[in-house]
């Protein structure tokens, strides 16, 4: 009894310190600790085994993936101070105008993170960008931060095949699938988050006319606005998506290839270096994402000059977002070895559910429980996955669902990329909350049962 009431204290001790603003590192392991002291878990082992190294710890996870994250936080950083991620869009701005500023921001902030820019300079790009259409549209603000959280954080980081986020990657890692799992299932995942999402906000942005509520300016913008960058100094859009292009053509070039019969094993020169790209979904991604770099030093005049500052910023930006997602799997460490844990993973396993409905019910509560979609994937998959393989689901099929309902309950409030998104956008959450829910949380819910309906009859 007294583990059960830890483990809980431990799980409301997070939600409570990340709502507050407390560093995700230091919430994560005061929240670990009075979760493994109250179940009579040794400190030395708390921190040193299931927290630090053990098979979810926290320094496992961040060497397992750290060339993923230095690589995809260098290209963002490229992409950023080329002005290329500018240059994206305002190339979308221009061909549709202010009147579709929210279908501007879904577009664009896709655009970026499947091409593998990183969400946070996403956000930073199309934030000072989006004031002056805001203003412009007078589009109430909090519709403005749903379109960039629908944009950067659903369709493009679970459900589309090929996409080289974190998502995707350790669904491949674990599953010894590809970043192209399940294709049919993931678009039809991806069109329904985006599609829904986009019809939602669009609405709330047409009732919010007829109420009279539009554009406020709060003090956040006036800083952000004076970041964005001159257009004049950007390459143009169509040069801008070439680094996009190449990242995701080496991702996809390989596959294709063997799809199509045309390269093997055996094929002199590139046979080898294909069947590489295809069975390494974590160092073959990295590879792509520094072809990405290296292609926007090679196009871009402007950025040449700032290579070296370019590459030491994204090597600083990649630490934090590593240690904070490593966190958040080390204190899962701590917690599935309570007996409460185990209590929760057997009832799990005895719900008398299809495996693909179980699988996405468990992965969901787990993800929303650490405020993580990558944090809960990774503890789902290394607690269930074996038991989901087990009753016959076809890997393909867990690695996608799997992925796309990690992406739903992952955004309750006291998620930490809501919270970092609502900061920098100067808002609360009783302004901008309701939106981000309905975009992030209830449609990818539905995105998923749909995912699981087509991989039941493909």
């Amino acid at each position: 009894m007294t583990g059960n009431i830890g483990l809980l204290l431990g799980l409301a001790a997070l939600i409570l310190m990340a709502l507050r603003g407390v560093n995700i590192l230091i919430a994560a392991l005061l929240a670990s600790l009075i979760v493994g002291l109250s179940n009579g878990l040794a400190v030395d082992r708390i921190l040193l085994e299931h927290f630090a190294f053990g098979p979810l710890g926290a320094f496992s996870f961040a060497g397992q993936f750290f060339v993923l994250f230095l690589t995809g936080a260098i290209f963002g950083k490229m992409m950023a101070t080329s002005g290329a991620a500018t240059a994206i869009a305002q190339s979308v701005i221009d061909r549709l105008g202010a009147r579709r500023t929210l279908l501007v921001t879904v577009l664009v902030c896709a655009a970026l993170t499947y091409g593998g820019v990183v969400v946070f300079v996403v956000i930073f790009t199309i934030y000072p960008l989006g004031i002056a259409l805001m203003r412009e549209s007078d589009l109430p603000k909090r519709l403005f931060c749903g379109a960039a959280a629908l944009g950067a954080g659903t369709f493009t980081m679970t459900a589309l095949p090929g996409t080289p986020s974190i998502q995707n990657v350790i669904a491949a890692n674990a599953l010894g699938t590809d970043l192209f799992a399940s294709i049919l299932p993931g678009l039809a995942a991806a069109l329904v988050m985006a599609l829904g999402g986009w019809l939602y906000l669009e609405d709330q942005w047409r009732r919010a006319r007829l109420r009279g509520e539009g554009y406020q300016a709060n003090p956040q913008d006036a800083a952000m606005e004076k970041m964005a960058p001159e257009v004049r100094h950007a390459p143009r859009g169509g040069v801008a998506m070439i680094p996009l292009g190449v990242v995701l053509g080496s991702i996809i070039v390989p596959r294709a290839l063997v799809a199509a019969g045309l390269v093997g094993p055996q094929t002199p020169l590139i046979g080898g270096l294909v069947a590489f790209a295809n069975t390494q979904p974590i160092i073959w991604p990295s590879v792509a994402l520094l072809l990405g770099s290296l292609c926007c030093v090679a196009l871009f005049a402007s950025l040449r000059m700032k290579a070296m500052e370019a590459l030491s910023g994204g090597a600083n930006d990649s630490i934090m977002p590593l240690l904070n997602t490593a966190a958040v799997i080390g204190f899962g460490g701590v917690v599935t070895q309570t007996a409460g844990f185990g209590a929760f993973a057997e009832g799990v396993i005895a719900l008398q559910l299809p495996p693909m409905i179980s699988a996405a019910v468990s992965v969901s509560v787990v993800s929303g429980i650490v405020g993580s979609a990558s944090g809960g994937l990774q503890i789902f998959l290394q607690t269930f996955a074996e038991h989901y393989l087990a009753l016959g689901m076809d890997p393909a099929d867990l690695h996608r669902v799997a992925a796309i309902a990690s992406g739903g309950l992952d955004s309750l409030p006291h998620s930490g990329a809501v919270i970092a998104m609502l900061t920098i956008m100067g808002l609360r959450h009783a302004e901008a909350y309701r939106d981000i829910f309905v975009v992030t949380v209830l449609v990818p819910i539905v995105a998923t049962l749909v995912a699981i309906g087509v991989a039941a009859l493909w």
